[in-house]
């Protein structure tokens, strides 16, 4: 799957002129908590997050009021605060890849450009959307997570043993096993009590770790 399916379009901007208490202000009314940050071309130059503005703030430990805070987060512009070097990605890009990105340098969103014009953003919200779908979280049925040997046709065998019985396969995914000679596969169905589950795959595999219906 790339990105493009599963990216926030049109996502909300800033320009580096912007103040702070004004960027600020609109991260919370958009309900979001970073900001791209777009030249008068449309250009991608710089990501402004909520934490940047709060190690930005004056500390409540200091002696200004109120309103002197929030006087210096008005002089203080976008501009002078945000990430330049911004971590992007296309909207070819695939999820794996953009979550391997994420993980690996720590960054919590991946502004998505095209010839420098930003035309999404992928969130980390996205991504657990994502894993939602994946694993049919949506849906109920049986959830069974299990054992096997890594060797070809071991899942072949498994699904059609199922499908044999007219169950219904929501997710099927595969994880590393305990060593690199076996897996973990994790499944939820539907058509099937969990003690039918079990009885049907038991035959294909060499240990059964968490069965329930969710």
């Amino acid at each position: 799957m790339i990105i493009e399916r599963r990216m926030t379009r049109n996502p909300i901007t800033c320009n580096p002129e912007m103040s702070l208490a004004d960027a600020a202000s609109l991260m919370k009314h958009e309900k979001v908590s970073r900001l791209p940050v777009l030249d008068k071309n449309k250009k991608l130059i710089g990501l402004i997050t909520e934490k940047d503005i709060l190690y930005a703030s004056p500390s409540p430990a200091t002696s200004l009021s109120i309103h002197e805070m929030a006087y210096l987060l008005s002089r203080l512009t976008v501009g002078k605060l945000m990430k330049k070097d911004v971590v992007t990605i296309e909207k070819n890009t695939t999820v794996e890849e953009s979550a391997r990105l994420m993980v690996d340098q720590d960054i919590s969103c991946l502004p998505v450009v095209e010839n420098g014009v930003l035309v999404g953003i992928l969130t980390k919200t996205d991504m657990f959307k994502i894993l939602l779908e994946l694993f049919g979280a949506r849906h109920f049925g049986v959830r069974v997570s299990y054992i096997v040997e890594d060797k070809p046709g071991t899942i072949a065998h498994i699904t059609t043993a199922l499908e044999k019985k007219g169950i219904d396969i929501i997710t099927f995914g595969t994880f590393m096993g305990t060593d690199p000679t076996n897996s973990i596969l994790t499944m939820k169905v539907q058509g099937a009590s969990m003690t039918e589950v079990i009885e049907i795959i038991k035959p294909f595999v060499s240990q059964i770790l968490d069965v329930q219906e969710v």
